[in-house]
């Protein structure tokens, strides 16, 4: 008897429904509001603290090779001293009351409760079983931390590994391509799938200064065109990156299989139309700005 192969796109189309309901958290003033009872109030501290503390207590150096586009000036700014103001325990505990709150408010007490959302955790834990720890830090420093017993938290937690368990793959691959941080940021903005220049400077630590140089560099090397559109080259390079992650992040969905990777993504799919619908997140986030 045979295995039914995935479709060659089955994972990162799950990947992306996941993720989206994984992001709604860096948007939500309940993340805000928990953190600054730490007594960490700056967004961009915020946003260090969350991400990095399954790491640990760690330095600049650490985050900006792990989160790869934002400018290390930002980084230094914040860590390593948010830790002298809140314990990375401290902060994980933080944000797990805060993804806790912020999905109830986004899908209401019945959606959390429901048999679907403990499918959808059992299913999303299922997958995180096959990722790998080689070289992927920030899946790996995730992977340590215990499951949530609740199903939406637990539903969260497994975003999260299959989120940074892709991502990790992702870097290696920009580097394989030569896109440094801001540069892979400019060539995804063309796309009209990535964050507008707006949100990338604001949220990065780019200035725009810095946002046209790279666009220069890319130019130069015939990956966008005159009007800052990606040229055909471009448009393959960007594409040949997207299917070498997706190789890279194979095992994952491959482990789940064809039936459960399906159904994973048609819950997922439904978890996250519902906390866009519910103003997860800023209209003008995505687009070429």
């Amino acid at each position: 008897m045979t295995t039914a192969a995935l479709e060659p796109r089955a994972g990162r189309r799950c990947h992306n429904v996941l993720n989206t309901l994984h992001a709604t958290s860096y948007f939500a003033p309940e993340l805000g509001t928990e953190l600054a009872a730490l007594g960490i109030t700056h967004p961009r501290a915020v946003n260090f603290a969350v991400r990095a503390a399954a790491l640990g207590p760690v330095g600049a150096g650490a985050v900006t090779a792990t989160f790869y586009n934002y400018k290390h000036d930002l980084v230094a700014r914040h860590i390593p001293a948010v830790w002298a103001i809140a314990s990375p325990e401290d902060v994980l505990a933080a944000r797990a009351r805060a993804v806790d709150a912020t999905l109830r408010r986004l899908l209401g007490e019945e959606a959390l409760a429901s048999p679907e959302m403990a499918e959808a955790a059992r299913l999303a834990l299922r997958a995180a079983e096959a990722c790998s720890r080689s070289a992927r830090p920030l899946y790996s420093a995730h992977a340590d931390l215990p499951v949530p017993e609740v199903a939406h938290l637990a539903y969260f937690h497994a975003t999260t590994l299959l989120r940074e368990h892709r991502g990790d793959g992702h870097l290696a691959v920009l580097m394989s391509a030569g896109l440094d941080g801001l540069e892979a940021v400019v060539t995804h903005t063309a796309t009209g799938k990535g964050m507008t220049p707006k949100w990338v400077c604001g949220t990065r630590g780019w200035t725009r200064e810095d946002w046209d140089a790279a666009c220069g560099r890319l130019r130069e090397r015939g990956i966008l065109d005159g009007a800052g559109e990606l040229t055909p080259e471009g448009v393959a390079l960007r594409e040949e990156i997207e299917s070498e992650t997706d190789r890279l992040d194979r095992a994952p969905y491959e482990h789940l299989g064809v039936e459960g990777v399906g159904r994973l993504t048609e819950l997922g799919a439904g978890f996250a139309r519902a906390a866009a619908g519910a103003g997860a997140f800023p209209g003008d986030l995505i687009g070429k700005g």
